[in-house]
């Protein structure tokens, strides 16, 4: 290691990486990672992009994760590597903890090492808002938010980004935390947010639902969903979680992931529709080739969209490299 090795706290990402710079990576990343084939006119060329590694403990109801990628030749190679825990969430803790590494695009040498909680969240809201902005319907302004915690809260904070929100209902098994979070989210952004008593009642009528829980059974229903409806679920990451239930696909006029591949590995809705043929993997849209205009998943203010999340390396990149040139802007 060498003295011009950044490290970066969490508080110093957080500062860094701004919701607005967050969006720009992760537009970056799937505008990236759906350029198809390498120097396709107007397009950057798609990334490094090695399996994830997703191991559950035998010990206890832990994950183990590992990322790597590279998103760029002018960005060097990141890994992140870390754990989730869901029984932080009753301690009010962050279920997710990692550390990611930069290494120089040239040399290969450590350039970087930052907390990889708040790399994540933000990185994860912010493909989120991305996700909302290509496939929700332009006048949507209603968001159910599905989940009270740390990833819940900045997804309202990006979401807010790309839509007008007017309003957010929020849904978490805990009266105490949904209302905390209704109430910091209307002081923050301003807006109408209400705690409701059922997942039901904050899903019913919304245009958008952001899922963020670790529930391995479905907390939304696809027969509650309202005509125009946009699901986005980042917490059905491994072939065990699953948020929404196999009707949210089948009503779903189209069926919209971070990467066809790695979800038909790792997304259990994805996985459970594949199983008993409600889906091929031709009906996988990437949402790259969403932004780049190769594929199309709306095609009615009625369809309803489902976009199912599980995580890239390619996001770890292009929020890791974001913070990096933060960082050097601000001259650390």
């Amino acid at each position: 290691m060498t003295d011009d090795v950044l490290f970066l706290s969490r508080d110093q990402v957080t500062a860094l990486l701004d919701p607005d710079t967050a969006i720009a990576s992760q537009r970056a990343a799937f505008a990236a990672l759906g350029a198809g084939g390498a120097g396709a006119p107007g397009l950057p060329d798609p990334p490094d992009l090695p399996g994830k590694i997703m191991h559950p403990s035998r010990f206890d109801d832990s994950v183990v994760f590992a990322y790597v990628s590279r998103l760029s030749k002018d960005t060097g190679a990141v890994a992140k590597f870390g754990s989730v825990n869901p029984g932080n969430a009753a301690a009010g803790l962050p279920t997710v903890h990692a550390v990611v590494t930069a290494l120089d695009p040239v040399t290969g040498r450590l350039a970087a090492v930052m907390d990889g909680t708040a790399v994540t969240t933000l990185r994860t809201a912010a493909a989120s808002a991305v996700a909302f902005d290509a496939l929700a319907t332009a006048d949507s302004a209603e968001l159910a938010l599905i989940g009270s915690g740390t990833q819940a809260l900045a997804h309202a904070r990006t979401v807010a980004r790309v839509r007008n929100l007017k309003s957010v209902r929020v849904w978490s098994p805990t009266p105490e935390r949904r209302e905390r979070a209704a109430d910091h989210l209307a002081a923050e952004l301003g807006i109408a947010a209400e705690a409701t008593d059922t997942p039901e009642e904050a899903v019913s009528g919304a245009s958008m639902v952001a899922t963020c829980t670790l529930s391995t059974t479905p907390v939304v229903h696809g027969a509650w969903l309202a005509p125009g409806c946009t699901v986005v679920s980042v917490g059905s990451f491994e072939p065990t979680r699953k948020e929404v239930d196999a009707e949210v696909l089948r009503r779903s006029a189209a069926v919209v992931v971070d990467d066809p591949e790695t979800a038909a590995e790792h997304a259990g809705p994805v996985i459970d529709a594949l199983r008993n043929h409600l889906l091929t993997r031709e009906h996988l849209i990437g949402l790259g080739d969403v932004l780049t205009g190769a594929r199309t998943a709306r095609t009615s203010p009625d369809d309803i969209v489902f976009y199912n999340s599980v995580g890239l390396g390619v996001q770890d990149a292009a929020a890791a490299w974001a913070v990096v040139r933060a960082a050097r802007g601000a001259g650390r």
